[in-house]
């Protein structure tokens, strides 16, 4: 799954466009190599790194979630690493 649906269905970014701009503009990092695509593949077990606000956000990805569904029900697709 491309990165920038990867986020609007993790429920990180409100828009898929919004995904996109942050991809594009290397805000994030996927297994450590900054993203400067949006259509960068992802695989399950990859690690992302996003800032969101004034912190960073590190996610393992468990499984590939299928649709934007709820809060809770997306969650169980990530596991967040401190």
């Amino acid at each position: 799954m491309r990165i920038d649906k990867l986020l609007f269905f993790l429920r990180f970014a409100k828009s898929r466009t919004l995904a996109q701009n942050w991809a594009e503009a290397g805000h994030i990092r996927l297994n450590g190599r900054r993203v400067e695509k949006a259509s960068l593949s992802t695989a399950v077990g990859d690690v992302i790194t996003l800032p969101i606000g004034e912190t960073v956000v590190m996610l393992k990805l468990i499984s590939m979630p299928t649709r934007r569904g709820p809060a809770n029900e997306v969650q169980l697709c990530y596991q967040r690493i401190d």
